[in-house]
């Protein structure tokens, strides 16, 4: 248990480093991040994270839709994440974490 926790860590600070290295990234960017990641920790889960919109906007402090709906596409086309949306009501989304550099 003690080594999938040390590799949970490393994959989190390797992922935190990556982001903070691009400077097209900024403060929505970085708290939208955060949330997916503190929505994957919680789910034990550090690349296939199940989402929604409403949990994803109040973990990251941002009140409005459509800025929700800018930084997330953003982080879509910058390559740092892959959504998966569901469309059913009982079944959340998906968003994959990519764990390797992107170019700028």
């Amino acid at each position: 248990m003690k080594n999938a926790n040390k590799r949970s860590e490393d994959h989190l600070m390797n992922s935190l480093l990556i982001y903070m290295e691009d400077p097209r990234l900024n403060v929505w960017h970085f708290a939208l991040l955060l949330a997916i990641i503190s929505l994957g920790y919680k789910q034990g889960q550090m690349q296939n994270i199940k989402v929604s919109r409403s949990k994803i906007m109040a973990l990251s402090h941002i009140n409005t839709i459509p800025t929700y709906h800018k930084y997330f596409k953003e982080l879509q086309n910058l390559g740092y994440i892959e959504y998966f949306p569901s469309y059913h009501p009982g079944v959340r989304s998906e968003v994959y974490l990519k764990g390797k550099k992107v170019a700028p």
